[in-house]
Parts: C-alpha cells; sequence; structure tokens
C-alpha cells in the first residue's frame, strides 16, 4: 500500500474507531464539543500497524536512538514502532514515562530501558496519540532532558490546534503531526 493509501486508510480508522463528537473535559481542563481517544485505533491490529508504519516513516531519517513518551497514550504508539522499527531493519528502541514514579520495586520513572542503561546522551522523540496544549508531553520531555537526554522532537498522531505547536516553540522543539483536528472535522 501506498504512503497516501496507508494515510487515507488511517484516517478512516480514525475516524470510525477514535472520533467522536459531544462534550468532553479535555486532560488540558478545556472543554470541548468533539474528542479523540486514539486507543481503540492503537490497539487495532490493523490501525497499530499503519500508525507504526506511518511513524516510521515520519522519523526514519531522525537518526533516533529512542521514542517514547507519557503514560499511557504512548505506550501502544511506541511498542508497535519499536516492533515495526526492527522489522525495518533500522531499530529504534523504546521507552514510557510514568506520570508518578511508582513507589514500590525500582521506583522509576522511566520505563523500558535494562539496568544500568540510561538515556543520557541519546537521540530521543518524544510521541503522543492526541496533543491540546502541548502540557502532557512537556512532563514526558521534562523527564527524560532530566536524564540527559537530547529530545530532538515532539511527534502526535492527532494535533488539535489548540496552542502546542505554541508551547513546544516556547520550548525549542520541533512539533510535527501525522493528522490536524481540523481533517477530521471536515469530514
Amino acid at each position: 500500500m501506498s504512503k497516501s493509501a496507508s494515510r487515507a486508510r488511517l484516517f478512516e480508522i480514525i475516524r470510525r474507531r477514535s472520533f467522536g463528537r459531544g462534550e468532553v473535559t479535555l486532560a488540558s481542563g478545556r472543554k470541548s464539543d468533539f474528542y479523540f481517544n486514539l486507543k481503540p485505533t492503537m490497539l487495532d491490529p490493523e490501525g497499530a500497524t499503519l500508525l507504526a508504519e506511518l511513524t516510521y516513516e515520519a522519523l526514519k531519517d531522525d537518526n533516533l536512538d529512542f521514542i517514547g513518551g507519557l503514560e499511557m497514550g504512548a505506550v501502544p504508539l511506541a511498542g508497535a514502532l519499536a516492533q515495526i522499527s526492527w522489522i525495518k531493519g533500522h531499530p529504534i528502541a523504546a521507552f514510557f514515562v510514568r506520570k508518578k514514579p511508582k513507589e514500590h520495586g525500582a521506583k522509576l520513572a522511566i520505563e523500558g530501558l535494562p539496568r544500568g542503561e540510561t538515556l543520557q546522551g541519546k537521540r530521543v522523540v518524544i510521541v503522543e496519540d492526541v496533543t491540546t496544549t502541548g502540557g502532557s508531553a512537556m512532563k514526558a520531555v521534562e523527564s527524560v532532558r532530566e536524564t540527559g537526554a537530547e529530545v530532538v522532537l515532539v511527534l502526535t498522531m492527532v494535533d488539535r490546534e489548540e496552542g502546542a505547536t505554541d508551547t513546544f516553540g516556547a520550548a525549542g522543539l520541533p512539533f510535527r503531526s501525522l493528522y490536524k483536528a481540523s481533517e477530521f472535522l471536515k469530514a
């Protein structure tokens, strides 16, 4: 399937499985009359594959060491991308950032790295399923930067177009998306 055909097919899957209308309160605290819940798409076999393939294509030339983001939205995506990157012969390891470090066990804030391995000096992209203001992704950025990693990009699957570009711009971070909310609102 061509990249444009994959993008069109994924758009339909997101529209059918993960986009809705109706009043909701977003993670940012804002009210909205539409919403995206990408988990049904990220956990669907075809949706997960297309998301991973299109994300891989968007990132393959960025010379990355790791991909990750804040739990829960980044977890299925980072895992699927790690798998597809291995299949394509250019492995990109995955991790996720806990919203709150575990209070037991190793008490880690960043999960997925083997004991003794760190993100220090690594090139990292932060991924997110849906981005509104960028606040959630910035929590992941801050945690990852504290390890000494270089965050080279924030990539979201759907940009709600409600301030994230400004948030990341102010932090000196490039920001890209696979889709814009306006594409779904027009469909």
